[in-house]
């Protein structure tokens, strides 16, 4: 006899798949108002949780307290319907509500702040609405056991992973964000009010009112999905004139990397992507090239003459702002150009100078779409030269070519007599904290790889590295002589300008800073101290840098797996645009390894002192036991997650497109895990094995810390995608087999289903946010990744511990 489809389960599987694309949608939406930066992904992920947390608890009170739970189901479809689309209008206008400059960077309080507040709506609705069907689900099997509740948490898991692919392999490339947010409110309408579980609530007294809600809200959404394309074109101008006022949208693109915005303010042409400033260019009717286009060929004439003759030469970016027809204009056989998105290029086309137009179909330029960091790792060309010509490391998906592995893999495709150019952006005096970090990260960072390192510039400077002695110069009169053999002609450049960009005072100051700041362990909270009057010459300095003490690798060596160097750049930036208002990211620099042992010592400290306790509170330590494994199994399995994500990253860089993918894999992983555990397990649902699983998740932490350095170095893309899909995968069964364990030893300990279904899925999810706001914002950039890893071990060893002191108490 064929097994009967549970009635529940199409509005199980379409909450998951509305979750998922509804997260993906306003992540995408708040990472364009916060500029991408990961420390705003972790607090986006946190505040959906934490509010997911509150709605499970609130459903579970409502549930408890009333007998028609397909009816209160159908009306929170239909807020759903209203509330997401509203949400992504609303965070469109959000940067009206601060008072920050055009351009500003909000900190991380308003972050936090606008996060926790915008998303409260939506979260609470999804959070109520788990609680909600698993009642539904329970009254329908008339069980009274924890069932119902695995069943729907594996359901929607399989609509979160259904939701992650649809989003990244259709949504993203089709519908705007509000089209796809109108669709999915859509499928929850009729799934709650037209699919065979809603048969029941036909019966009910309500029934006819809802169903004339419902027909009401219909063509409504319809209406609004035909003027979606028109909604979405209003907000994203009330969005851009919020942020750069005194510029003009005139396009928006759908890519799969982001949307990208073109903004216009009299002739210059500025593109952005995902919120973030990408490149400004001078128009193709601009009377003169402008200070980007000039600022590009600083920069292109500065670093091609520092190899004396370049013929295979890599350009990574900056070539649409003037910098590849600049390069194009050096005697070099080959000129292979790094752009990332092709939607970018054609959108740019119409837009940029003439000149970058004629360099893009030189035969000697050959563009190349995909991935810079991917393309050094795997090609098979050698270059005399590499130019590196990107925005600052203001995000990790930036700062990952910043890294010590990236000019090691940069290195071993060099010639012998190669160099390697990157630059960023400073002061002429490096007196601040944040601009002498960052800056002097960059050049120990390349020092490290490299045996030659030069620096130049005073607003914007440029490094130059090198392993062939006398190959780089900052000599005036070399350069000079070197561009005029060439016999190069530019509007834009000429041999003069070499005086003025290698300004001797400015050029010794910079050398001394980089050189000497970073070599005491107080360095990166003190500064670089004042600077001696007389300064030697460049030479003078390299010989003398080799008895300076050591570099504080800690904070001076960016790398993949410790990514200190966004943290840097957004102290920066933030020094810059809010003046007086840094300190909520240079706190960070005070984070301390020990600071995790407040987090082991305090639980178990209470489970002990719970335990000592007699007559009816004895069983509060077996309570507060179980609730903290499941507290800090979701806050392993974040940070875990932030681990993986971020070191994914590292590799292929574009996890704003993949992340609707990562989480289907883990939800599917989740899925799974949840069945497997429901179908062997659950009829062993004690404490000791609650205690087993929080071991097993500790080791997997561990594992995972092993793995990662290794993982990010593997020579195949392929190989990696597969080992961080697995891992992802595996990271979602572990969190689904321990769902249904818990709650079933939570319901035996208070034996009321509604509220230990709310009480172990609000927690998890409390865990879970507090593990996304912990790994992304303090732990990830100032301890690194496999320091994630570690504190999730710490975490479940520590529930592991209280377990077993409470199996001891109650023996």
């Amino acid at each position: 006899m064929a097994r009967r489809i549970p009635t529940h389960l199409p509005a199980v599987l379409v909450l998951g798949l509305v979750g998922q694309v509804g997260q993906v949608l306003l992540l995408r939406e708040l990472l364009m108002v916060f500029h991408g930066n990961e420390f705003s992904m972790g607090l986006i992920l946190a505040a959906w949780m934490a509010w997911v947390s509150v709605g499970s608890r609130l459903g579970a009170i409502v549930a408890e307290r009333n007998g028609r739970p397909l009816a209160l189901l159908s009306l929170n479809a239909m807020a759903v319907a209203v509330v997401l689309p509203a949400t992504i209008l609303l965070i469109r206008t959000l940067r009206g509500f601060f008072r920050v400059l055009p351009g500003a960077y909000l900190s991380l309080s308003d972050i936090a702040l606008s996060s926790f507040l915008v998303l409260a709506p939506v979260c609470l609705l999804l959070g109520a609405q788990f609680v909600l069907l698993s009642r539904a689900w329970r009254d329908s099997d008339q069980t009274r056991d924890m069932g119902a509740a695995g069943k729907t948490y594996a359901g929607e898991a399989a609509g979160n992973m259904i939701g992650g692919l649809l989003f990244t392999l259709l949504m993203v490339r089709h519908l705007n964000s509000l089209q796809s947010a109108l669709l999915v409110a859509m499928l929850m309408l009729v799934a709650n009010l037209v699919a065979p579980g809603a048969a029941a609530l036909h019966r009910q007294a309500t029934s006819a009112r809802l169903r004339w809600m419902a027909l009401g809200i219909f063509p409504v959404i319809l209406l609004a999905f035909g003027l979606a394309q028109r909604l979405d074109n209003w907000a994203s101008t009330v969005q851009w004139r919020q942020l750069v006022p005194q510029h003009r949208l005139v396009e928006t693109y759908q890519s799969k990397h982001g949307t990208i915005s073109v903004l216009q303010r009299h002739d210059q042409y500025s593109f952005f992507q995902s919120g973030h400033l990408v490149f400004s260019t001078a128009g193709p009717k601009a009377a003169s090239p402008g200070f980007e286009e000039q600022e590009a060929a600083n920069l292109a004439h500065l670093a091609l003459v520092q190899h004396r003759q370049p013929e295979q030469v890599l350009l990574i970016g900056g070539g649409l702002r003037g910098t590849l027809s600049e390069v194009a204009k050096h005697p070099v056989e080959r000129i292979d150009y790094i752009e990332l998105d092709p939607v970018l290029t054609r959108a740019a086309r119409p837009y940029v100078s003439h000149s970058t137009r004629a360099a893009l179909s030189d035969p000697q330029v050959h563009l190349v779409h995909t991935d810079g960091r991917l393309f050094v790792k795997t090609t098979s060309e050698t270059y005399d030269l590499i130019l590196v010509d990107l925005p600052d490391p203001t995000t990790a998906v930036l700062n990952r070519y910043y890294t010590a592995e990236f000019f090691v893999e940069a290195r071993a495709i060099l010639n012998p007599s190669g160099v390697l150019i990157i630059s960023a952006t400073s002061t002429p005096e490096l007196q601040d904290i944040a601009v002498a970090n960052r800056n002097a990260m960059l050049y120990h960072t390349l020092n490290s790889v490299f045996a030659h390192v030069l620096v130049a510039g005073d607003h914007y400077l440029v490094y130059v590295a090198s392993n062939a002695a006398g190959q780089i110069s900052m000599d005036v009169s070399v350069l000079e002589q070197r561009f005029q053999e060439r016999g190069i002609e530019s509007d834009s450049f000429s041999h003069h300008h070499y005086q003025m960009l290698l300004y001797e005072s400015l050029l010794r100051r910079a050398n001394w800073v980089v050189r000497v700041h970073g070599r005491s362990q107080a360095a990166h909270l003190q500064g670089p101290g004042p600077i001696p009057l007389a300064l030697g010459a460049i030479v003078e300095q390299q010989y003398a840098e080799e008895t300076l003490p050591p570099v504080v690798e800690r904070y001076f060596i960016n790398s993949d797996l410790r990514p200190i160097g966004y943290s840097y750049t957004l102290m920066l930036w933030e020094h810059w645009t809010r003046a007086g208002q840094s300190a909520s990211f240079r706190w960070l620099l005070h984070v301390e390894p020990w600071w995790v042992l407040p987090w082991v010592v305090l639980p178990l400290a209470a489970t002990a002192t719970l335990g000592r306790w007699g007559g009816a509170r004895r069983r509060s330590d077996l309570g507060f036991g179980i609730l903290l494994a499941v507290f800090t199994t979701g806050l392993s399995i974040m940070a875990l997650q932030i681990a993986l994500l971020l070191s994914f990253q590292t590799v292929y860089g574009f996890v704003y497109e993949m992340v609707g993918l990562i989480m289907a894999l883990f939800m599917g992983g989740l899925a799974l895990g949840t069945l497997l555990a429901r179908k062997f397990l659950l009829h062993r649902a004690t404490v000791p094995t609650l205690a087993t699983m929080q071991l097993l998740i500790a080791l997997f932490a561990v594992l995972i810390a092993l793995i990662l350095d290794r993982a990010v170095t593997l020579p195949s893309p392929t190989a990696v995608l597969f080992l961080f899909s697995a891992l992802t995968f595996a990271s979602g069964m572990v969190n689904g087999v321990g769902f249904p364990i818990s709650a079933a030893c939570y319901l035996a300990l208070r034996g009321n289903a509604d509220r230990a279904v709310g009480a172990v899925y609000g927690v998890e999810l409390l865990g879970a946010c507090l593990g996304a706001i912990l790994a992304s914002v303090v732990i990830a950039p100032i301890l690194g990744l496999v320091a994630c890893c570690l504190f999730a071990a710490v975490g479940n060893a520590t529930a592991f511990l209280a377990l077993m002191i409470c199996r001891r108490s109650h023996a």
